[in-house]
């Protein structure tokens, strides 16, 4: 086996894109792909200084975070590079079709199946390079046509990606291959 040393490589890391609206009340999106779980109704992003991190200081700290598909890869990985601190057209630039989350003061973007609301709990570690967030998920909003029959949301007609932090890329999530909580019990 080859030994790479200390890289925090965990995989798949989701692509989140963090909407916000900004003193003007126009709307926001950065790639943040440093986010997970936290606890049961609420997640954790690693928020480095941005236009984003200064929006949150804002609306009571409401967000909304997306997940990047293959259909919106390019603009979301366009929202990642550019910063509205010297693009302010960026989001115009994007294509997406941006109105009001239904909950939050926070933007939707309607090009993304599946949308969590969320609200600021805690800054953790906060210096002038970023601090990690903990949110608690307030809504999650999927368009009814990535529901599946049970009408839950179906993440294989999503088209999720994933970010590669070893190789730069973007990978597609595929197929559902087990059942978890379920599987497992097949050995005795």
């Amino acid at each position: 086996m080859k030994s790479f040393g200390s890289k925090p490589w965990i995989l798949p890391q989701p692509v989140l894109i963090i909407g916000t609206y900004n003193a003007e009340g126009k709307a926001n999106a950065m790639n943040a792909a440093w986010g997970g779980t936290w606890d049961a109704h609420e997640i954790m992003i690693s928020m480095g200084s941005h236009a984003t991190t200064e929006n949150l200081d804002l609306n009571n700290g409401e967000f909304t975070v997306a997940f990047a598909t293959a259909e919106t890869m390019i603009a979301s990985d366009y929202v990642g590079i550019f910063s509205a601190k010297n693009t302010p057209e960026k989001m115009e630039k994007t294509g997406w079709t941006i109105e009001k989350a239904p909950s939050i003061n926070a933007p939707l973007f309607k090009e993304f199946p599946m949308t969590m609301e969320c609200r600021i709990k805690e800054r953790l570690n906060k210096t002038a390079s970023g601090y990690y967030l903990v949110a608690e998920v307030i809504n999650v909003i999927c368009d009814e046509k990535y529901l599946n029959e049970n009408g839950n949301p179906d993440v294989e007609k999503m088209n999720i990606i994933s970010f590669d932090p070893i190789n730069y890329g973007y990978i597609q999530l595929g197929k559902t291959v087990g059942r978890a909580f379920a599987c497992g019990k097949e050995i005795k």
